[in-house]
């Protein structure tokens, strides 16, 4: 979350965020509870004052009578002080409800605009959209074709959304992980295998809203566990209240984990197949930084999103993400939409990867800092995610992308050691 000081001294500035960003906290509000805070903080620590004086005259009493009057001030004074506690508690648990939903600042660059129609545009792949010369189909044609997917019988287990891989669809979901990890542990990334569920504090942390009618995150009932969207949920989470040392910054970490979405909301001919659904694995690239940093580590992020699709020979651009479509946490977040041409009537970008630079917002809720040797204090990270490989999109973009005209499909260079063929034939 942003700085409550920061948010009080420059209310104006956060507040023209908040409209940029589509936000409806209540700056003002803020403001004037914080005001009302800081003023019944002075009123208990003057009556703790007044009430630790009248202490320390009792034993200098004259008689019992006095001794026992500057007892009943001294508790009439702490009944004060105590009340005037509990209403600056109260007051500042209704300040931090607001602050929590105040989105973080927006890096001055970022396009201003409500949606996704907005961004800009910023560079494409290597790779120009390809023109058929035969009949294009969706994943979904493709992947009935080929015996790849089940839809069917994942709905018959768990419902619209869920899907089963089969056959060579389960090689190529193996090998975009194993091929997505080896390049990054090539750039100094550690890899972990994360869990899928995590506390609400740390969900909370992150940026996302575990509970209530618009989440996106499926809850366990009658429990402070969620089931994880993303791995940059858990891997946020993993340094949670700790400080470490600045040497030791950036931290770069590589992170498999299935995600679960709800997608309330979602449908339509574009959310078909593989596009939206409730379960995906997903490669995710987190870093702890310095604040320094952070500007150049989300370039390198974003580079590394196109070298993974560019080594894919998937087309793509890449677009600066408007304010109204940043997501809360986010101070600048770059999108990769790859060209799938089984998409739309003719064709369409679709977002397979994102990455953002988060500041000090989330490290400020997890509570994340980092030393300086021989400085006094600590300060919060910077904290930044990727998306390496979402499954599920990148086998959208392959399929349809890589289609031959005999129904096949040429699996793309860099995974064929992994899949351990060049082409995946009809069934």
């Amino acid at each position: 979350m942003l700085d409550r000081k920061f948010i009080v001294e420059n209310a104006a500035a956060v507040k023209q965020n908040c409209i940029d960003r589509g936000a409806t906290a209540d700056v003002d509000r803020l403001v004037t509870l914080d005001e009302q805070r800081r003023e019944k903080l002075n009123e208990s620590q003057e009556f703790n004052r007044q009430a630790n004086q009248v202490s320390q005259s009792i034993g200098k009493a004259k008689d019992a009578a006095e001794r026992e009057a500057l007892k009943e001030e001294g508790r009439r004074l702490r009944e004060l002080k105590d009340a005037a506690q509990k209403e600056h508690d109260e007051l500042d648990a209704e300040v931090l409800a607001i602050q929590s939903q105040i989105p973080n600042l927006s890096h001055p660059d970022a396009p201003i605009g409500k949606d996704d129609k907005a961004n800009l545009e910023i560079r494409q792949g290597q790779h120009a959209p390809r023109q058929f010369d035969f009949p294009v189909l969706d994943h979904v044609e493709l992947a009935e074709k080929l015996d790849l997917i089940d839809f069917e019988g994942g709905a018959r287990v768990a419902g619209h959304g869920f899907y089963f891989l089969k056959n060579d669809a389960v090689l190529l979901e193996l090998a975009l992980q194993r091929y997505a990890i080896g390049l990054l542990m090539q750039e100094g990334f550690t890899p972990v295998s994360t869990p899928d569920m995590a506390f609400t504090e740390i969900l909370h942390g992150t940026g996302y809203i575990p509970r209530g009618p618009e989440t996106q995150i499926y809850s366990i009932e009658n429990s402070n566990l969620n089931l994880v969207a993303t791995a940059e949920i858990t891997i946020g989470g993993l340094l949670s209240g700790q400080t470490v040392m600045a040497e030791d910054l950036p931290l770069k970490v590589c992170g498999t984990s299935h995600c679960f979405r709800t997608e309330a909301g979602a449908g339509g001919r574009a959310s078909r197949g593989l596009y939206r659904v409730h379960q995906f694995t997903k490669v995710e690239m987190f870093a702890f930084s310095r604040p320094e940093d952070s500007d150049t580590i989300l370039e390198e992020f974003c580079q590394l999103e196109c070298r993974l699709f560019d080594d894919l020979e998937v087309p793509y651009r890449v677009v600066d993400t408007a304010t109204g479509d940043l997501g809360g946490p986010a101070y600048r977040k770059y999108d990769l939409e790859a060209w799938m041409p089984g998409r739309g009537d003719a064709g369409e970008y679709g977002e397979v990867t994102s990455t953002s630079n988060c500041t000090d917002y989330q490290a400020r809720r997890l509570n994340i800092r980092y030393k300086q040797k021989d400085v006094k204090g600590t300060k919060f990270v910077h904290t930044l995610n990727g998306t390496a490989i979402a499954i599920s999109r990148a086998m959208i973009a392959i399929l349809e992308n890589h289609q031959q005209a005999d129904g096949s499909i040429a699996v793309p260079e860099v995974l064929r050691p992994f899949v351990g063929k060049d082409t995946i034939q009809p069934r």
